[in-house]
């Protein structure tokens, strides 16, 4: 009933840019929020960019500014625009749907994809 997939991950120079996608088939939940979370081999999970029901966006201060997350009307697919790349942002990339039934004010549960690699070269 809810299945991830992310695309869109590869090798790029540092000040290039890269687009992830999220192709996201998610049925009978309601979609709380959306996430792009990364993480680099030996460290926590980091989040990057979520986007609230509400349209609201939050990210974290490193990517402020450079990265942007989008979801298409349909909501089928959720992006992460990321743009001015760095070396340091070089890592696995996870779309992950806070998703609850039938309605956001129930206990929510977190679904994950299965991640993208994004590798910044100086």
């Amino acid at each position: 009933q809810v299945q991830l997939v992310e695309s869109g991950g590869g090798s790029v120079q540092a000040g290039g840019s890269l687009r992830l996608s999220c192709a996201a088939s998610i049925y009978t939940y309601s979609r709380c929020s959306m996430h792009w979370f990364r993480q680099v081999p030996g460290k926590e999970r980091e989040g990057v960019a979520t986007l609230n029901r509400d349209g609201s966006t939050v990210y974290v201060d490193s990517v402020k500014g450079r990265f942007t997350i989008s979801q298409d009307n349909a909501g089928n697919n959720l992006h992460l625009q990321m743009n001015d790349l760095k070396p340091e942002d070089t890592a696995m990339y996870y779309c992950a749907a806070d998703l609850a039934r039938p309605s956001c004010n129930k206990l929510k549960s977190r679904y994950w994809g299965q991640g993208t690699q994004v590798t910044v070269s100086s």
